[in-house]
């Protein structure tokens, strides 16, 4: 698996991407910079989290960020905010294709319905901003105990538009999610833990293998399962309970009709471990 711990190469691109036994591991490498995003890690971003959800074989996804510091500390504000801003013009490719194609920001930061892999965040330093954002948008959370979580936008004079404001109020308690926004003040990994917006607190060097374990205890699962389950979760929040049964009953339909599910029962009355294929 990608050693998240190591220096990145300025050679290496800004994000490494290592699939192993169906885990994809995705490491935002620009830790001199605290793996803030750049147009060029946006863009890597948006098109890995493509290729994972095209591919059935990826049972579940971790994300996480180089070096020891920071998870993510959100845009690059020399780089990103005024290419957004026009306060500069593109410069390289990266630059051309991000202000041809703005949304690329949506799909890099999760802020979508249509991405269904399971995603867990293992997050070690500074999860700010955009860092924060990213971390709503995956689904289960491992993170270090002297790590902290804050939406500073408006500090900046900006607002969290990467998902914080449509996603932190469904995660949270109101009147938390108010206070991280409305003030922007950085929270400890305590208090995130405390409201619910982390599963598990362990020491910084354990995060890594903390969300392996995790992963690979998913991985066990079936593959087309774990994906139609967290569609319902992600369609029908929100909806009335009889709108949201008809999510959840479409979605059953297609799985009961797999192979999976055959193989599953099958594997239980047999006692032996299921050979789920995804289909």
């Amino acid at each position: 698996m990608t050693n998240p711990t190591k220096s990145a190469d300025p050679t290496e691109p800004a994000l490494l991407v290592d699939i192993d036994d169906g885990i994809a591991t995705l490491t935002l490498n620009r830790p001199s910079k605290l793996n803030s995003l750049n147009p060029e890690l946006v863009c890597r971003l948006a098109d890995a989290w493509d290729q994972l959800a095209a591919d059935p074989t990826i049972r579940v996804a971790i994300v996480t960020g180089a070096g020891e510091r920071a998870f993510c500390t959100g845009a690059d504000l020399g780089q990103l905010i005024p290419l957004f801003t026009g306060a500069r013009s593109p410069e390289d490719e990266w630059d051309e294709r991000l202000h041809g194609d703005l949304r690329l920001l949506d799909k890099a930061l999760l802020r979508r319905t249509d991405f269904s892999v399971p995603v867990i965040a293992a997050v070690r330093g500074f999860a700010l901003a955009g860092g924060t954002e990213l971390v709503l948008g995956t689904d289960l959370r491992i993170a270090a105990d002297d790590s902290e979580f804050g939406l500073t936008e408006v500090s900046r004079g900006i607002i969290p538009a990467g998902g914080g404001l449509a996603k932190l109020a469904r995660q949270v308690p109101w009147a938390k999610a108010a206070e991280i926004v409305l003030v922007g003040d950085r929270i400890s990994a305590q208090s995130a833990a405390e409201m619910g917006l982390v599963n598990r607190l362990v020491p910084s060097n354990q995060v890594m293998h903390e969300a392996q374990k995790l992963a690979r205890r998913m991985a066990e699962n079936g593959p087309l399962a774990m994906r139609k389950a967290k569609e319902v979760m992600i369609t029908s929040n929100g909806l009335p309970f009889d709108d949201a049964y008809k999510v959840e009953s479409r979605a059953a339909g297609v799985v009961m009709a797999s192979a999976d599910a055959i193989e599953g029962p099958r594997a239980f009355i047999e006692k032996r471990p299921p050979n789920f294929s995804g289909r």
